[in-house]
């Protein structure tokens, strides 16, 4: 049961089925031939996305749509741009900058991409930016989003994994997510200075320069982390409750601040925002269907065993388990690795007393590299089609930037302290 749980799912991706079509039908099968009562697959599905943290995914995608239709994302660019100033190099450091912030409001990577690319391409390519280099620096800046609080994989995994508290991933998140975006701004400065770009700026096209202009308008933007962030932290509400804070505050500043949203506009956010968030609600539904299956067959403890007898050294284990990871992350979304690899991973994590807050930020970021990283790489995909070129023109720039993450990844997973200190402090880890 066990192989026809596995092969079944393999053979279905591999035909092109949709992934989580392909975890739940994989799953029926094996329920059925194992005669575990097919009544379990509908429970298993209502079970699999009747849970309270659940809730805040749908709405931190409101949120991060109603912000970028706002105009937000443009004036974090003016405001980003003027703090850089113009140098080789400028507008890609904004690019990343920008998307960091933007990080901070949505939680998704493919959103924070798809919103900094609409804006910033176009004028990176008129600097004397390469569209694939534009596309490959925006792509791996948008990851960080994941890694940045609040994160919609955070919440994904506390579901899974209860004993990481959200708050304790928001926190353990958040040093990582600025050394990520660090570990990005060093090639790309060092590879803008070698080859020249940003000196062929336009001045008629430019946007505002002032930096107190820009900061003025570009704050209501920068306090909206702050306002989440600080919201949760100070126990005003929890992390569900500051995604319905956002959207409000998001709607605010659209209607009343920027006046750039109406009530069209709005009906047409909340009807994409449904449809995302619904796709992305019954990939969790189905898959968890899988990930029953998979733990009352033993199929997941199975797995892990063979992990653990890797080797007695943890150290080869936990390498073996990243680079599985950073595979699977260019193949496969967010929510599927979660679903997939996190049930039989729980014996290693158990087995070699892992933190599993810890755990959870290496996981994310080697889910925020396969964002990223060709051939299946989500938010590529993205701001390639925004720049009308193809995933393959990108190769020879991107892998640099995925070169300077698997930098930052293993400081994180050889150095803990990077990403537990912060939530020690705040007293959400003992």
């Amino acid at each position: 049961m066990n192989a026809l749980l596995f092969l079944s799912f393999f053979l279905l991706m591999f035909a092109g089925v949709p992934l989580g079509v392909a975890m739940g039908l994989s799953a029926t099968a094996a329920v059925f031939f194992a005669d575990l009562g097919l009544m379990s697959v509908p429970t298993s599905v209502y079970t699999g996305i009747a849970k309270y943290p659940l809730l805040a995914i749908p709405v931190f995608i409101l949120a991060g749509m109603i912000f970028e239709r706002s105009g937000v994302a443009l004036r974090l660019v003016h405001f980003a741009t003027a703090l850089v100033g113009r140098r080789r190099g400028g507008l890609a450091l904004a690019a990343i900058l920008v998307c960091m912030v933007l990080g901070g409001i949505s939680g998704s990577g493919p959103a924070d991409a798809a919103a900094v690319a609409t804006v910033m391409i176009p004028g990176m390519l008129r600097a004397g930016y390469p569209a694939a280099f534009s596309a490959s620096v925006i792509a791996a800046a948008g990851s960080t989003a994941i890694l940045i609080p609040p994160s919609i994989v955070f919440i994904l995994y506390s579901v899974l994994v209860p004993e990481a508290s959200v708050p304790a991933l928001f926190a353990a998140g958040l040093i990582p997510g600025l050394l990520a975006g660090l570990a990005l701004i060093i090639p790309v400065v060092w590879i803008s200075a070698r080859y020249g770009f940003g000196t062929q700026d336009n001045p008629d096209d430019a946007p505002p320069t002032s930096f107190w202009q820009t900061f003025k308008e570009a704050v209501w933007g920068l306090l909206a982390p702050v306002l989440i962030l600080g919201g949760m932290r100070s126990g005003m509400f929890t992390p569900t409750e500051a995604a319905v804070v956002a959207v409000f505050y998001g709607l605010f500043v659209g209607l009343v601040v920027y006046r750039t949203l109406n009530w069209d506009s709005i009906y047409e956010v909340l009807a994409e925002a449904a449809e995302v968030s619904g796709v992305i609600l019954l990939i969790i539904a189905l898959a968890s269907v899988f990930a029953w299956a998979g733990s009352t067959l033993g199929a997941f403890e199975t797995l892990g065993s063979l992990l653990i007898g890797i080797s007695s050294n943890e150290t080869i284990v936990l390498l073996a388990v990243t680079v599985l990871l950073m595979i699977a992350g260019m193949f496969l979304d967010a929510v599927s690795i979660l679903f997939i690899f996190v049930p039989f991973l729980l014996p290693v994590i158990i087995h070699f007393k892992w933190d599993p807050v810890w755990f959870g930020i290496i996981l994310a970021m080697n889910m925020a590299i396969g964002q990223f990283t060709p051939p299946m790489a989500i938010n590529l995909m993205v701001t390639c089609r925004i720049a009308g070129i193809r995933i393959e023109d990108t190769v020879s720039w991107v892998l640099w930037l995925v070169g300077a993450m698997v930098i930052a990844l293993l400081l994180v997973t050889f150095i803990p302290d990077l990403a537990l200190a912060f939530p020690r402090m705040l007293g959400y880890l003992s």
